[in-house]
């Protein structure tokens, strides 16, 4: 159930009335966090000292999603929540807004430098917000959660210190296995078409060209004249891979491989990506480095690049 604006004060309101968790020192500091990217960066820093719940799961599109009254509650009752932002939640943002006024709400994806950031077309004077796609960028994120911990839990600051340096090594090992693998992808192959802009960081790190059906969110409409234009592109470039998206329909991804097949050209679904979502909570592609982990190793495989058939650690759940 989806609320409105006047629903959603009413909401707040009455959630005062609730106890709040995490009230003593020696009790787990309580985060609501929207996506799971950012639930998994607040439980690498914060570990035991915290309890995390996202609000998006596995599958979820953050574009689109709008909060339910059980968010509300949940928000107002944590002692922190955190956001992405970068008009990502681009429904939710209006209410998150709201909340920070009276709780610790940091949206901690706007810690990413802005000469770091894409901008793009779709929308004035905002920025790509899929930058989780690229871990070097991941690393500003991390950090934003762990000062965002720390100003609520100044006494765990030297865990929360410690818990950061360890998952930044293995995002700076992630990125060195990403860089390496997609090398070995053949410079002509090095296209990247999906149903949805979600890529922009990813293809910038490594020199891909990235198409989306869709704009930056999938909010955004994929016309006839758009699909046409891609069609001719799969045929007259003979791209051979396509990838659907864990959080995206396939159907016009499915539109593009028919109209290819109707013209003489065979396109095939080189794997699912995730790109607005993680995996399935309680396996390696429901983390962060697994999510990207499973991309890297998906894509670099299906466009002729030399990768284990398990990824980095040989963790994914599945052979390539």
């Amino acid at each position: 159930m989806t609320l409105t604006r006047r629903s959603v004060l009413s909401a707040f309101a009455a959630s005062i009335l609730l106890p709040r968790h995490g009230m003593t020192a020696d009790a787990p500091l309580s985060v609501v966090a929207t996506t799971g990217m950012v639930a998994d960066a607040a439980r690498q820093v914060g570990g035991d000292l915290v309890t995390v719940q996202a609000l998006m799961g596995p599958g979820i599109d953050p574009h689109s999603y709008r909060q339910t009254r059980s968010d509300i509650v949940a928000m107002t009752r944590a002692d922190l929540v955190l956001w992405h932002g970068l008009y990502l939640e681009a429904q939710l943002e209006e209410v998150l807004l709201d909340l920070g006024r009276t709780r610790s709400v940091i949206a901690v994806g706007e810690a990413v430098p802005e000469a770091k950031r894409i901008a793009h077309p779709d929308y004035q004077d905002r920025f790509d917000p899929h930058v989780w796609m690229d871990p070097d960028l991941w690393r500003y994120v991390v950090i934003a959660a762990r000062d965002a911990l720390t100003t609520a839990r100044p006494d765990h600051a030297g865990i929360f210190a410690a818990n950061t340096e360890r998952h930044l090594a293995d995002l700076a090992r992630l990125a060195d296995y990403a860089a390496r693998s997609l090398a070995s992808v053949p410079a002509d192959a090095r296209v990247l078409l999906t149903a949805h802009d979600a890529f922009g960081y990813f293809g910038r790190s490594h020199g891909f060209e990235v198409l989306g059906i869709q704009g930056i969110s999938t909010e955004s409409e994929a016309g006839l004249n758009r699909i046409g234009a891609l069609v001719d592109l799969l045929v007259e470039r003979r791209i051979g891979a396509v990838f659907v998206e864990s959080s995206v329909s396939d159907r016009n991804i499915r539109a593009l491989i028919e109209g290819a097949a109707a013209r003489g050209h065979a396109v095939r679904v080189g794997g699912e990506v995730y790109s607005d979502a993680m995996g399935p909570e309680g396996t390696y592609e429901g983390t962060y480095l697994g999510m990207l982990d499973h991309n890297v190793t998906v894509i670099a495989a299906a466009l002729g690049g030399d990768v284990p058939a398990r990824g980095m650690d040989g963790l994914l759940s599945a052979g390539i």
